[in-house]
């Protein structure tokens, strides 16, 4: 899952390709300049309502996936049980 910051980046990029300003999608969704600013920012930490109202409005979705592990390859296994003389 990406984190806050890499999430205000895919944001801001779709409002700047809808070539709007965060002024102008305050005044579409209700929510606060500010607010816009710190889910941008990657600050945000208030509620899914309004990251959902700010997605909605530049076009985007949430969607949850799970998280994919990784399995170490045998290298790396080697190289954390090697028998160091």
């Amino acid at each position: 899952m990406a984190n806050r910051e890499e999430i205000g980046e895919k944001i801001c990029a779709a409002r700047k390709a809808l070539k709007k300003t965060q002024k102008q999608i305050a005044e579409q969704t209700g929510i606060h300049k500010s607010t816009l600013s710190l889910i941008e920012n990657g600050h945000f930490t208030g509620s899914l309502d309004i990251l959902q109202r700010y997605l909605d409005a530049v076009g985007l979705t949430l969607d949850v996936t799970p998280k994919k592990h990784r399995l170490p390859q045998w290298d790396e296994i080697e190289t954390l049980f090697s028998e160091d003389d």
